[in-house]
């Protein structure tokens, strides 16, 4: 888990990226630095240095939805066949970004990746994988309820899981997962984009045009 000062931006990474080089001939300046050595530090300061070189005015959640999809290509391309980088990000208090390429490691029969669910109503029995125990979510909810549940394996027996493809980032809003960056404009007309203190707000009809919205609508 990490977090840096003057940040809106927590993640929780797990990778395995042994020819990673990262931000190795860009040319900003470096503001996040890993604490330790791992992998998973590394790639998330990248991350973080890259979008603050990117952007000087907050960007819509479909542009970031955008940008983070393509630093993460570029991050795993160095060595796609043995790359696994499987990481949450959460950015303000609304939405959370999952990104998955999955695998295993040399040697091993563990596979890595993410899996998701969505719980709404009716809500059901959820059997547990890994021991004998149900629960009635009928009983511990409202019909007003709904929740993502995100995690490395399914953790129930009798309810539809979603694997991550392989290079897929999803944005998750009140429960709902958003696979595209146009699918993004939802949260964010629902006030639920970044929000800066000193950082101007990015132009939504701006960027509504860039995505062919406006001709989607007939506007």
């Amino acid at each position: 888990m990490f977090k840096r000062s003057n940040d809106d931006k927590d993640g929780a990474v797990r990778g395995y990226l042994p020819r990673l080089t990262v931000n190795g001939s860009r040319d900003y300046d470096q503001v996040f630095f890993p604490v330790g050595d791992t992998d998973s530090e590394a790639i998330f300061c990248a991350i973080l240095n890259a979008l603050r070189a990117q952007f000087q005015t907050l960007p819509s959640l479909p542009v970031l939805h955008d940008t983070i999809r393509k630093l993460c290509g570029e991050i795993v391309e160095h060595d796609p066949d043995l790359a696994i980088l499987n990481f949450l990000m959460g950015c303000g208090e609304n939405v959370q970004f999952a990104y998955s390429w999955p695998g295993a490691r040399p040697g091993s029969d563990v596979w890595n990746g993410l899996y998701y669910l969505v719980r709404e109503p009716p809500f059901s029995v959820a059997d547990l994988e890994d021991c004998d125990y149900s629960i009635d979510f009928s009983k511990v909810t409202t019909p007003e309820d709904r929740v993502a549940v995100i995690a490395t394996k399914p953790l129930t027996k009798n309810e539809e899981w979603i694997e991550l493809r392989r290079g897929e980032l999803i944005l998750f809003d009140d429960g709902l997962p958003h696979l595209e960056p146009t699918a993004c404009f939802d949260a964010e007309t629902r006030g639920h984009g970044l929000k800066s203190d000193v950082l101007s707000c990015p132009s939504i009809e701006e960027d509504m045009r860039r995505y062919g919205m406006f001709q989607a609508a007939n506007i």
